[in-house]
This record gives C-alpha cells, sequence and structure tokens, in this order.
C-alpha cells in the first residue's frame, strides 16, 4: 500500500492506494474517519484493481474545505478532482455512509462504471431533521481531556458495548484529530437526500451491507430506487462490514467491479 497527495481547489487531497494495474476502484469513508478504514481492505483489492481510498477533505490528512456549510456536491466535485487527478478512467465508486453519498455526487463529474454503496443515507425528513440538531454537539475540548472520554463514550453508543478494541481506538484516534471541525462533513451529508441521484445512476448498483447496520433498513428502499441494483448481506455483523469483515467485503466488492468492468 501507497500513500500521496493530489491538488484540487480546496488545497491537497490525501490517498491510501493499493495495485498498478486493472480496473479503478474509489473509496470513500464514512464520516468523521479516514481512509485508515480501509488499511485490511485495500490490499485484497490490489491484488487485481487499482484501489485508492481518499480522505473526505477536512477529514484525515485532507486539507479542510474553505469553512463549514458546503454541500455534499461540493465535496462529490473536489473528491473527483483529485481520482481525476491521479488519471482514474471509468472507477467503480464505493462508499460507506456518508461515503455512498459522496460517491453519488462524485458520479456526476467522474463517470462511473458501477456504483458500491454500503449503507445509504435515504433519511426521512423528520429522520434528517433529528440528525441535523441532534447527532453533531460540540466536543467539549478543555484542559482535562474531556474530548477523549466523550469520545469513547460516543463510539461505544453508536458501534455498541462490544466493538473491538482496535476499531474503537481508530475511531476515537481519527474523531480527535478534526474534533473542532468533525461536524462539518456530518451536517452536509444530513442535509443531503441522496435519492434523486440513486434513481439516477445508469450504471450497475451493488449494496453491500452488514446485516444489522444502523442503515440496514434503507436497503430495500435503495433496492427499489435504483435502476440496476443488487443486494449483498454479511450476516450477523452489527455494522462497519469494512472493518470488521475486510475479508468478504472486499470480496464482494472486487467480484461486483470485475462484473462491472467486463
Amino acid at each position: 500500500m501507497t500513500r500521496g497527495y493530489v491538488d484540487t481547489e480546496w488545497g491537497q487531497v490525501h490517498y491510501r492506494a493499493s495495485g498498478d494495474s486493472g480496473p479503478w476502484i474509489a473509496l470513500f469513508h464514512e464520516s468523521p474517519l479516514s481512509s485508515r478504514v480501509f488499511e485490511d481492505v485495500l490490499p485484497v483489492l490490489g491484488r487485481s484493481t487499482r484501489a485508492v481510498a481518499f480522505d473526505t477533505p477536512g477529514y484525515g490528512a485532507s486539507d479542510p474545505p474553505p469553512g463549514p456549510g458546503f454541500e455534499i456536491p461540493d465535496y462529490g466535485r473536489v473528491l473527483a478532482q483529485a481520482a481525476a487527478g491521479i488519471g482514474m478512467e471509468k472507477p467503480v465508486l464505493a462508499g460507506v455512509h456518508s461515503g455512498a453519498s459522496l460517491a453519488l455526487a462524485a458520479a456526476a463529474h467522474l463517470p462511473p462504471a458501477g456504483l458500491a454503496l454500503s449503507g445509504v443515507p435515504l433519511f426521512t425528513p423528520e429522520e434528517r431533521a433529528g440528525f441535523l440538531s441532534g447527532w453533531t454537539p460540540e466536543a467539549p475540548l478543555d484542559g482535562k481531556g474531556s474530548q477523549f472520554g466523550w469520545a469513547v463514550e460516543r463510539y461505544l453508543r453508536s458501534w455498541g458495548p462490544d466493538v473491538p478494541r482496535d476499531l474503537l481506538h481508530l475511531a476515537v484516534v481519527e474523531l480527535m484529530r478534526v474534533a473542532d471541525r468533525y461536524e462539518w462533513g456530518y451536517q452536509a451529508a444530513f442535509r443531503f437526500d441522496p435519492s434523486d441521484a440513486l434513481a439516477a445512476a445508469d450504471v450497475p448498483v451493488l449494496l453491500l451491507n452488514a446485516e444489522f447496520d444502523r442503515l440496514a433498513p434503507k436497503d430495500a428502499l435503495a433496492v427499489d430506487l435504483a435502476r440496476d441494483a443488487r443486494l449483498v448481506v454479511l450476516p450477523g455483523l452489527p455494522g462497519q462490514p469494512h472493518l470488521r469483515a475486510p475479508g468478504d467485503f472486499a470480496a464482494a466488492l472486487l467480484a461486483f467491479t470485475l462484473e462491472a468492468q467486463s
């Protein structure tokens, strides 16, 4: 696996990559994490594809947007610039949760061979309003380190008390890197309704999710909206299929990519 930076209108976007031949795959992570979540997925994909996982602007090691208030189509445009900047052509665009919305938005600027989406946030207006008002409280940044305990408790509530400790550590560290702006991409994702973009997609769509993912109840709606969709469910997982079952996640994504490019 290699790393690099590519220039965009918002500054530099950081990425991790694996593979030097074959079809392209672009991977977009969930907020407020980074491309680190795909570290175990990339080497599997890289055996027969060119797989690249991007840090969303403002997360990981990517430069932030000029300020808060930008929308998912803006983020998608900049990520498409990054993908084009490293030479991507007709990639499969893959994303998890808010990354699924980013993949759909990037597709407007970087025509894909297919879309692989894990947990499309097809919220009702009421759900959207609830997330906008309650999901991103201000991090308690102080001289006592309160933010660290706050982040641990946040992920124990969100991912469950039995989350493996290495995954908990990864999530907390990535959140702490951007604690002063962690809500920027979240809020953009909650404001964005991906239903029109999903319905308009004229390429094959893989809906690849964990059985008990927070957004698994939206999978049936996503299947109905997409023109050419299939659903693959990784059984028994409470969420985070790319982190909890990276081999199975990568195998399903790889099979879809090779079929979409054939």
